[in-house]
């Protein structure tokens, strides 16, 4: 990708008024804004807006809002200790987060808060299986390098890293919610066609792929008035598993059981819901 093929691209090539420096093999470094720290969405209201989201607009993400995700994704919090803003076991820091986007794919290195280029070639479409990927501004891809997890055995370095990804995604979750950005997890991945495509050393391992993009609703549609959780007396009397199949618009962290044919009314002389506790289900 020569310069004025960034400097015309899409989701990236605002942030070109930063310097671009050459390293290694012709890659290219663009230095991100220093993120917003401050602010944002109060956290039990972020809770409650989290979600997936499998519609989008196609507009594209603006550099600070770009910025402002991969900090809060994996960035460096405690700049004294190299802490991050997700744990990992051991603190190995082990995943990497690579960024696909139109203009090609770049891996965000946060200790310089930086992105540095690794392909000019759109590689969205592989990030995954569904067909909504290949229009997304950002595909997020998190890989793990199993080369720092030091003598850990493969079960484990499967495990950790499933684990140390997950952390890292839902802390895009929750940064979505609050910024009013859609976005879902996915785990349907080619990895060995999108490992050839990112050229991945062999200590390299996808775990998951993190869609994140503007939702599909026309701007500056009102959102709907925030519903109150139901009180404390009600939500423990309400069984862990739902009874019958979510619908098509509620298909999301829904775990469904066969409903029971029949089921004879239990008494309760003191009035009041009875809890009961399921026996779990075998996989």
């Amino acid at each position: 990708m020569n310069a004025a093929r960034i400097l015309a691209g899409g989701i990236l090539g605002v942030m070109l008024a930063a310097p671009v420096v050459a390293v290694a093999d012709e890659s290219r470094v663009i230095t991100l804004a220093s993120p917003s720290t401050e602010g944002g969405m109060p956290l039990m209201d972020a809770l409650r807006e989290r979600k997936s989201t499998r519609e989008f607009s196609g507009e594209a993400i603006s550099p600070r809002r770009l910025s402002d995700l991969l900090w809060a994704a994996f960035g460096i919090n405690r700049p004294e200790k190299g802490g991050r803003t997700a744990p990992s076991a051991m603190n190995r820091q082990e995943i990497d987060i690579y960024v696909a986007t139109a203009d090609g794919l770049f891996l965000y290195d946060a200790r310089g808060h930086r992105l540095i280029q690794e392909g000019t070639r759109d590689i969205r479409a592989l990030t995954g299986q569904q067909p909504f990927v290949a229009d997304v501004p950002v595909n997020l891809v998190y890989v793990a390098d199993y080369g720092q997890m030091g003598d850990a055995g493969s079960e484990e370095k499967a495990f950790y890293s499933a684990a140390d990804a997950g952390a890292i995604s839902q802390n895009v979750y929750l940064f979505c919610a609050s910024e009013g950005l859609a976005t879902v997890v996915r785990a349907s991945i080619d990895s060995p066609a999108l490992a050839k495509a990112m050229g991945l050393r062999n200590e390299q391992r996808i775990v998951l792929a993190q869609s994140v993009g503007v939702p599909k609703e026309k701007a500056g549609t009102a959102k709907p008035a925030a519903q109150r959780l139901p009180s404390p007396e009600n939500i423990w009397s309400t069984p862990a598993r739902i009874a019958a199949p979510p619908t098509v618009e509620d298909t999301e962290d829904a775990v469904t059981i066969p409903q029971k044919k029949s089921e004879k009314p239990s008494s309760n002389p003191l009035g009041k819901p009875k809890l009961t506790i399921e026996q779990p289900v075998v996989y």
